[in-house]
């Protein structure tokens, strides 16, 4: 059983916190074609505002996941997140319950065990229900800058899982994707979902949206989407499976 094998825990000093940023050095950084960082590390201003949650094999404490979490009072806060600095947000401006970004999530390279990725999501939905969010949101990436090589993942995006109107981002970065309007093919799901990235399809099966639009990051070397999920829309089987992991 999974929580046998993994446990996630918040960073505690500064020691975690480094290997937290090694971890996503390897992940985003190293052979990927993003522009090169110092020290073997990948770090922002944002990390001094974030809480940041590791995830560790019980067995031998190694590093296997880390994620950071960005806490909102509601969407009057919005412009304090990564997300708004590439994309307009101020329609999120009118959500009036606590909110939640999740950013820098990343699994170690040669890690391939999917229950990693559900003890994240358990340690996540802990934090929801305690802190009573409801609304977790973040940018989904997929590597590299062309988008023909993530056409049908794109086509089914845009044909299931835009944002609701009241909700949807709008254009901010000088560098966009804008595949609802660019795309006709009809998507093929089978490849859509080969090469969508794991978090990005965990957020969809739980009843996430996206922004209509995907951000050219040159920085990390990746196309990004805004990804919204709102805690109540989950559905209920949903919630009480990832209840049943949260540790």
């Amino acid at each position: 059983m999974f929580k046998a094998r993994y446990i996630a825990r918040m960073t505690t000093s500064p020691a975690d916190l480094h290997a937290a940023q090694a971890l996503r050095h390897a992940s985003f950084i190293e052979g990927t074609g993003a522009l090169p960082r110092t020290g073997g590390l990948d770090v922002d201003a944002f990390d001094a505002i974030c809480q940041h949650v590791l995830v560790e094999e019980r067995a031998t404490a190694r590093l296997v996941a880390t994620f950071r979490l960005l806490p909102l009072t509601s969407g009057a806060e919005i412009g304090r997140s990564y997300a708004a600095q590439y994309y307009d947000l101020e329609a999120l401006r009118a959500y009036d319950k606590p909110m939640v970004e999740m950013g820098r999530f990343c699994i170690a390279g040669d890690v391939k065990d999917p229950d990693v990725l559900r003890a994240a999501w358990g340690a996540m939905t802990k934090y929801v229900d305690r802190e009573g969010v409801g609304m977790l949101f973040g940018c989904s990436s997929f590597q590299g800058t062309e988008p023909q090589a993530y056409a049908d993942a794109f086509a089914m995006l845009k044909e299931r899982h835009i944002a609701p109107k009241r909700w949807l981002p709008q254009i901010k970065a000088p560098n966009v994707f804008r595949f609802a309007k660019a795309l006709r093919q009809r998507a093929d799901r089978a490849q859509a979902l080969r090469t969508m990235p794991p978090l990005l399809r965990s957020y969809l099966t739980m009843g996430g949206w996206v922004s209509d639009h995907a951000v050219v990051d040159p920085d990390l070397n990746t196309l990004h989407v805004f990804t919204g999920l709102e805690i109540g829309s989950i559905p209920p089987a949903r919630a009480r499976a990832l209840r049943a992991v949260a540790v």
